[in-house]
């Protein structure tokens, strides 16, 4: 009889988040917690990169047990600084068809987009719309704040590294030269704009989304 595969159970909510390698662990972490997310994954790396990602790119929105932030919670975490601009990136599965761009977070104006491309993910997109943000601010002369709602692509851009499965394929090869050019400019380049974390869970949708959930 075969070697039964190890998993890794990711936990987004739940009474402590994180990645765990037995569903005992996991379970723990889930049973009786309203609300609880949390989805197994085949290898570590796949785990990470869901852990650090959003939780709605691989499962689905399960409304009715939606946690409510109280009005405390809230105002604890302020509002979003303005002026800024937010980046974010839609993909027809993932991988699948990928786009993304950068807006203006108060007025929602339009300030880049980039796509489709045929195939790509939802991390390589948050990554590439950041790096063009920086890059673009930068030609500005300006030092005004990021938001992104990928904990994954700012992991990726403070580490000037990607880490992601998506083959590099002629049907990928054009996506993954704007990664080579965006790893690039992050070795090139120092920035003084702050790259922020978009709290969705307080604030919405961050302003870039593309509306297709």
């Amino acid at each position: 009889m075969g070697k039964k595969k190890p998993k890794f159970y990711v936990v987004w909510e739940g009474y402590q988040t994180g990645i765990f390698t037995t569903w005992a662990d996991c379970q723990a972490q889930i049973k009786g917690y309203r609300g609880a997310r949390y989805k197994s994954f085949p290898t570590r790396i796949q785990a990470e990169e869901a852990f650090y990602g959003n939780s709605r790119d691989y499962i689905g929105q399960n409304k009715s047990a939606k946690r409510v932030p109280s009005s405390a919670e809230i105002a604890l975490v302020g509002k979003p600084i303005i002026p800024s601009i937010s980046v974010d990136a839609a993909c027809s599965g993932n991988p699948g068809a990928l786009e993304y761009q950068g807006v203006d977070t108060q007025s929602g104006i339009n300030l880049f987009h980039a796509g489709p491309f045929p195939k790509g993910t939802v991390n390589i997109g948050e990554f590439l719309a950041l790096v063009h943000g920086l890059a673009m601010l930068q030609e500005k002369n300006s030092t005004l704040p990021i938001y992104s709602d990928s904990r994954t692509a700012m992991a990726w851009v403070r580490k000037k590294s990607v880490n992601t499965n998506l083959a590099r394929t002629h049907v990928t090869e054009r996506l993954f030269k704007l990664v080579d050019r965006a790893l690039l400019w992050l070795k090139e380049n120092d920035y003084a704009n702050p790259i922020l974390k978009w709290e969705t869970e307080y604030w919405g949708e961050i302003p870039a989304d593309f509306g297709r959930k």
